[in-house]
């Protein structure tokens, strides 16, 4: 927060009776508010833009050289926890793609260790020249009776409000709850409201008509929307609409058609789950810019999208814009259509040159400590059966990049009573088993898609309780995989057919977060996929990230708890057989 005097200084620099720190000169400015391309210098002081004109005297001259600048890019929406890093070692990898802000829910931590996994979280990212915005975990757990880390109810909400980086209440994805008038979640909603926070929705499977449960009480954002329909039906609803491309929720191509030169004052981009590896290689929101411009958007409307729009979606007043009064997080563009970036600016320091990171920017801090919570089960082999009457079985059917699954009906094999995978019909087991209070409850059920030919593959990384989830061909090789991560406190295991580990990557933060830098995270994740070919035929899609999201019953059709098989359409455990 700035005081008098910064105030006093950056008007003296406004009218030309101060020098300022720095001034930006020969950029082709873009501005988001009313669509131009404008010429003009960049008056810069205490890091914040004092104003744009002809401003002669500064401390420090940047020569654009013609560059378009563009304000810093805006990540509407998004787990952290999804790369696998600390906040700090997001930032590392964000700042490159031109992304200075981001919202975030930490609910995977939450899920876990509750609200000292939210204080871990805004702890780490201080010491980041990156703005992290957050917005509390309103679903710990995800629905009701869910076996997660913790729970947190209003009342543990709320005092979490006074930190200056909570903006607000996180995607609400307790449908039914908000339906039925549920005194938690309204509350919270109530909370959110008396912060001036703005609350999050979660919308996926939702009609027009669902949605009125949401408006009605105030919910005012989406990133669930899956086609332009949605797309749509969410926008003639009065709300902010975040259109999202992830690892897995690859969305943009499918929504982008909803945008219009009328309407796109009213769209944002998100991420929402992003590996730190697709995020090297493809990028953040720069890559949705990018995406959108090469679909039919304009550049300058998709940057809209990616700046003020943002902006405006969470009330944040001094971002995303390059004006008077904004926050001098800026980005230099060689071309608005490849969105190649060669300089970024965050409150009006480099921070990054030429795709090379200015370290000194990055305030060195020693690691801030985190009593993860132990990884609690006792699991036999015995637990991995999965008993059956009937052949006709409900199957999993896993969608490639894609969040939503197909609630399908196969015939199985049966062998003394028990389901058997078939490699051939790619019909393996998966199971989800409870790690957090030793309750003893396994998950068993069938899924499709991931081309197992032996082995197994599991992971602690299950949103959103984040229990242990594997999917194999034995019940060995999937518990030598179990073994092999609760013994690292946390992490994912590719194993063959004999049990032995081919590949892991350690994750001893909450069971979601490793504590290394990014590029040994990218290089561990690279050796989990080769490792993975190595047992299965699929292709083109993230196996990791993608398992991990079978386990979220919030999202249509069928799931997996540790407690059974979730049918989304009724909202509750189902038999694996077909009656």
């Amino acid at each position: 927060m700035e005081n008098l005097k910064q105030l006093q200084e950056r008007v003296a620099v406004s009218d030309g009776r101060a020098k300022a720190d720095l001034v930006i000169t020969n950029g082709r400015i873009i501005n988001v508010f009313s669509g131009e391309i404008m010429d003009g210098d960049i008056a810069i002081k205490n890091g914040y833009i004092a104003g744009i004109g002809d401003f002669p005297e500064a401390e420090k001259v940047i020569d654009a050289a013609g560059a378009f600048i563009a304000p810093g890019f805006i990540d509407a929406h998004v787990h952290v926890e999804s790369a696998m890093v600390t906040p700090a070692e997001f930032a590392r990898v964000l700042l490159p793609n031109g992304v200075t802000t981001i919202v975030t829910d930490p609910h995977e931590i939450a899920n876990v260790a509750g609200e000292k996994g939210i204080e871990f979280m805004l702890e780490d990212a201080k010491g980041a020249p990156l703005d992290m915005f957050v917005m509390l975990p309103s679903s710990v757990p995800a629905t009701d009776g869910e076996h997660n880390g913790e729970t947190l109810h209003a009342e543990k909400l709320h005092p979490l409000y006074r930190h200056e980086k909570v903006i607000g209440l996180a995607e609400v994805m307790d449908f039914p709850s908000v339906a039925k008038g549920s005194s938690d979640i309204l509350t919270k909603i109530i909370d959110a409201k008396k912060e001036g926070g703005r609350i999050d929705g979660h919308g996926a499977g939702l009609t027009s008509a669902d949605l009125n449960n949401y408006l009605a009480v105030g919910i005012r954002t989406d990133h669930e929307s899956t086609t332009a329909k949605e797309a749509t039906d969410r926008l003639r609803a009065g709300m902010f609409v975040m259109l999202r491309e992830g690892t897995v929720g690859r969305d943009l191509l499918q929504t982008i058609p909803a945008v219009s030169e009328k309407n796109s004052h009213r769209f944002c981009f998100c991420t929402d789950d992003k590996l730190i590896n697709d995020l090297i290689t493809e990028g953040s929101i720069n890559y949705n810019i990018r995406l959108a411009i090469n679909n039919g958007i304009e550049p300058i409307t998709a940057i809209q999208m990616a700046t003020i729009n943002a902006a405006n979606c969470h009330n944040l007043p001094y971002l995303g814009a390059i004006a008077a009064g904004y926050q001098a997080d800026i980005v230099f563009l060689k071309d608005l259509k490849t969105v190649e970036i060669s300089k970024v600016l965050k409150n009006g320091e480099v921070v990054v040159e030429n795709g090379v990171r200015n370290e000194a920017a990055f305030k060195q801090q020693a690691a801030v400590p985190f009593a993860s919570p132990p990884i609690n089960h006792h699991l036999q082999l015995q637990d991995l059966a999965l008993p059956l009457t009937k052949e006709t079985c409900y199957v999993i059917g896993m969608q490639p990049n894609s969040l939503f699954t197909e609630k399908r009906i196969e015939q199985v094999t049966i062998q003394n009573g028990k389901f058997v995978p078939n490699v051939e019909n790619d019909l393996l087991k998966m199971a989800v088993v409870e790690r957090h209070h030793d309750t003893g409850c396994v998950g068993v059920g069938i899924v499709k898609g991931f081309g197992l030919t032996e082995g197994a593959i599991a992971t602690t990384v299950a949103h959103d309780s984040h229990n242990i989830v594997a999917v194999g061909v034995s019940d060995e090789a999937m518990k030598a995989a179990i073994d092999h991560i609760t013994q690292t406190g946390g992490g994912i295991a590719v194993v063959d057919g004999a049990g032995k580990v081919l590949h892991d990557l350690a994750l001893p933060i909450a069971g979601l977060l490793s504590d290394k830098p990014y590029e040994e995270v990218e290089t561990d994740l690279a050796g989990l996929l080769k490792a993975f070919n190595q047992i299965s035929s699929a292709k083109g899609f993230d196996p990791f990230l993608t398992l991990s999201f079978l386990t979220l019953p919030v999202i249509p059709e069928l799931k997996l708890t540790d407690q059974g098989l979730f049918d989304f359409a009724t909202f509750q455990i189902i038999p694996n057989e077909v009656n």
